[in-house]
């Protein structure tokens, strides 16, 4: 669905988007992660056709974005971070405009916008004035218009941007909903969210592309060894300088919430520190309420490469 081969773009001189390649198929969600300045904007800009390449090139459903953009256009749903609506217009007359522009047949229009508020939770807000709604009502009413004209391909720029709790979850299942039908390029902050609904991730730092998987290999593969939590009562130092010296052990955090301590231990991937944990609590003396493994996160995998000196350097093999 989607092929991006070599993009860049530059900004007086300096890249945003430096030699990105990746692929997308049809029928994938896929979240498109970074840092703020690190070029998933620009580079979902460009897939949309609303910014031009420095050089490279795009294919969305096999069209060229550039000498093929009308084609490009009518194949993709764009909801940018804070969606463009007219805010004097009421929300049937705004989505029947749309679908008007966007070609929707006449004999479709009407079930097509009613299609969408339903979907979106607006079926009861056809009359309200845009400008009236809250930001999360405004948000629903970007993503209806993206998906009014039923697009093979939907880019969401943070789409529950704006949103309380449960319209995010509304939203993440509505995305559910789509995926079987559209292929989705999700870009989000909330990486428990992508975490849930995404097949795949896509994160780019400095206008690179620095890793690309699944979210569970992504944690097996960048997430480093085994950590294990434990919350244990006794004198923080003495804790902190016995857990250092245990056989395995890479790293210790430690939290002091007197009396108790809250440990994360990290050891090679192999190895189970929980055993060796247990025997020196007993053998001290110590007070023990937890010992339990500690699952990586999406985040943790984020952060690893998007902070420290070097992160832009590691690239995916293919």
């Amino acid at each position: 669905m989607i092929s991006v081969s070599h993009l860049t773009k530059r900004y007086r001189g300096v890249a945003a988007v430096d030699d990105v390649s990746f692929e997308v198929e049809r029928g994938e969600v896929v979240g498109f992660l970074g840092p703020n300045g690190a070029g998933k904007t620009t580079t979902m800009r460009i897939l949309a056709g609303y910014v031009a390449a420095t050089g490279g090139r795009v294919l969305v459903a096999g069209y060229d974005v550039v000498t093929q953009s009308l084609d490009v256009r009518r194949r993709i749903g764009y909801l940018p971070e804070t969606a463009p609506l007219y805010s004097e217009m009421r929300v049937d007359e705004y989505l029947r405009y749309r679908a008007r522009i966007k070609r929707v047949p006449a004999r479709r229009l009407r079930s097509a916008v009613a299609g969408v508020k339903e979907r979106c939770g607006l079926h009861q807000m056809g009359r309200e004035v845009i400008g009236r709604l809250s930001r999360g009502f405004r948000q629903r009413v970007g993503l209806a218009d993206a998906l009014v004209h039923d697009p093979d391909l939907l880019i969401l720029d943070e789409p529950t941007l704006g949103l309380d709790p449960n319209q995010n979850r509304q939203v993440r299942n509505l995305i559910g909903e789509l995926a079987p039908h559209h292929t989705i390029l999700l870009c989000s902050h909330f990486l428990s969210e992508v975490e849930k609904t995404c097949d795949r991730v896509l994160i780019i730092q400095q206008g690179r592309i620095v890793a690309s998987d699944t979210p569970d290999r992504l944690k097996e593969t960048l997430g480093g060894g085994n950590r294990v939590r434990a919350h244990i009562k006794g004198p923080a130092a003495d804790v902190e300088k016995k857990l250092n010296v245990l056989p395995h052990v890479q790293r210790v955090d430690i939290r002091r919430n007197e009396p108790w301590n809250e440990c994360l231990i990290e050891s090679a991937r192999e190895v189970d520190l929980r055993p060796n944990v247990f025997e020196l609590v007993v053998r001290n003396g110590w007070g023990l309420r937890e010992l339990s493994l500690a699952n990586r996160s999406l985040e943790d995998v984020y952060l690893g490469l998007t902070l420290g000196d070097g992160a832009a350097d590691r690239r995916p093999e293919s």
